[in-house]
C-alpha cells in the first residue's frame, strides 16, 4: 500500500513510469518516462531500495531547481 502525497512544496511535478534504472554502488540514476519527456534524476541507491522503485513503476518526479541558466545555440 503506497501513502499518498499530501503536501509537498514543489511546483513542478511530473507523474510518470521508471523507465530505465542504471545501478550504481552509491548512487543510481533514474529515467522515468513524462507526457513532457524523459526525466532524469540521481539518487542514492539505499533511496531506490527503500522505495522499492523497479522499471514500469508509476511514480512523481518532483523538481525543484535554485536556479535554471539558458544559454543561445
Amino acid at each position: 500500500m503506497s501513502t499518498p502525497i499530501q503536501a509537498v512544496n514543489v511546483r513542478n511535478q511530473f507523474r510518470g513510469k521508471i523507465r530505465e534504472i542504471i545501478r550504481g554502488t552509491v548512487v543510481s540514476e533514474i529515467d522515468v518516462e513524462t507526457s513532457f519527456g524523459i526525466v532524469t534524476s540521481v539518487i542514492t541507491t539505499r533511496s531506490v531500495d527503500e522505495l522499492q522503485l523497479k522499471v514500469g513503476s508509476d511514480v512523481v518526479a518532483l523538481v525543484k531547481a535554485t536556479e535554471v541558466s539558458i544559454a543561445t545555440l
